[in-house]
């Protein structure tokens, strides 16, 4: 449940077609993510006091309850006092309280993917914002059958701005396979975003490939003091597709806000991984997910958010709402508050089931089939997906998609 396995064929060669619109002020700059970490670092350190956290927790961490070798049964067993930790909590623990932003840095999909990733793309694109800049930015990432391709992407907003970014994670082969017939090319994206002091960084992605595309889209973010970032993620196409984000609102009053929406047929299967660690105070999140699963999909999503010791004031909410719009399909939702500390408000909820009996009857009665239902549906998700798309490049790689389902599907839209 915790875990999944992304299988990348091995004879796939390195490749992909990359396109960047963005402004020239936005990618020739000596600013890197590494710098902003540094800077927002320094800041932590100056504000930081001398005094030592003597919580039990802490020392029990810092091996303080450990039974002195030399005990036997009738010996000192150490202090009782100390609580015993898991291997999580003395890890959260020990980082908590070393307050080191880059060490402590995470994406979704994890460490493994992001070597890969990062090897797959050779060299990585930053976009940096000036201090009260308004910018744009896309990238639209190709995929080609046989082949694997990755963009690496860092996003600097300074004080005051104003981002946008677009990434499109396409893919199109001869033969469309899926993801019980194996993988004909392999697309994805690693994404490190730090929001600086009230900045706004707006992020979309879609992802629209053929269905015998494995693509993983891995993202991590920092936020600075009154930061906000809104992301939007829309999964569409690709065989086996793996969306993970890790966030740290490591400022007082940041705020992050998740919008996906997702669509599975077939045999598609959909990875969702979205961790959410609330360090500041009053901060906010929202994760908030839709989608439709329809054939024989698959679908996991865990969403985590984390209310460490410090963070008063602050909120995490996680809704989804899940159509299952076929018996076969197979859906699992685990939402995950942790919580150490008083003063703050988890909520979670989920909305999961099946079409009523009684709708497929009135739909029956009208001449409108199970499929048919279950089509109709499905298209709905595509067509608010075009309406709603970026950029012209993306809307037709929608409507690419659409048509491979529904023969019809440009007809409509027209």
């Amino acid at each position: 449940m915790n875990d999944t396995t992304i299988a990348v064929p091995a004879d796939l060669a390195r490749g992909g077609m990359m396109g960047i619109d963005a402004g020239e002020q936005l990618t020739s700059t000596s600013e890197s993510f590494e710098g902003a970490i540094a800077g927002l670092q320094e800041r932590i350190d100056a504000e930081r006091t001398d005094a030592d956290d003597t919580r039990a927790c802490v020392r029990s961490a810092r091996g303080e309850n450990a039974r002195p070798a030399e005990a036997n049964d009738a010996a000192d067993l150490g202090d009782l006092d100390l609580p015993a930790l898991s291997a999580y909590q003395r890890r959260a623990t020990l980082d908590e309280v070393a307050g080191d932003v880059a060490a402590s840095f995470e994406t979704g999909v994890g460490i493994d993917a992001r070597s890969y990733l990062n090897f797959l793309a050779g060299e990585t694109v930053t976009f940096a914002a000036k201090p009260d800049a308004t910018e744009q930015a896309a990238v639209h990432l190709r995929g080609v059958q046989g082949e694997a391709g990755a963009a690496s992407i860092d996003v600097v907003a300074a004080a005051g701005s104003t981002l946008d970014v677009v990434i499109s994670l396409d893919g199109t082969s001869e033969t469309q396979g899926s993801a019980a017939e194996g993988t004909t090319g392999f697309i994805g994206s690693e994404l490190r975003v730090f929001a600086g002091a009230h900045a706004h960084v707006n992020v979309t992605v879609y992802v629209t490939a053929d269905a015998g595309f494995t693509v993983v889209d891995d993202s991590g973010y920092v936020l600075d003091e009154g930061a906000r970032v809104n992301v939007r993620h829309v999964v569409l196409g690709g065989g086996f597709v793996a969306t993970g984000l890790a966030a740290d609102l490591r400022g007082d009053t940041a705020r992050i806000d998740i919008d996906t929406r997702y669509l599975a047929a077939g045999s598609d299967v959909r990875d969702f991984n979205y961790v959410v660690r609330h360090r500041g105070r009053k901060t906010v999140s929202q994760i908030m997910a839709n989608g439709v699963l329809a054939g024989t999909s698959k679908k996991v999503l865990r969403g985590t958010i984390d209310l460490i010791h410090g963070c008063k004031g602050s909120e995490g909410t996680e809704r989804e709402t899940v159509l299952l719009a076929n018996q076969g399909v197979d859906n699992k939702t685990v939402p995950t508050i942790l919580c150490d500390e008083d003063d703050v408000a988890g909520n979670h909820g989920a909305t999961i089931g099946h079409v009523r009996p009684d709708q497929l009857f009135y739909l029956a009665s009208r001449g409108i089939s199970p499929e048919a239902a279950e089509g109709l549906f499905m298209r709905a998700k595509l067509e608010d997906a075009y309406l709603g798309a970026p950029d012209d490049t993306i809307r037709d790689n929608v409507r690419r998609l659409g048509a491979a389902l529904f023969p019809d599907f440009e007809e409509d839209l027209a």
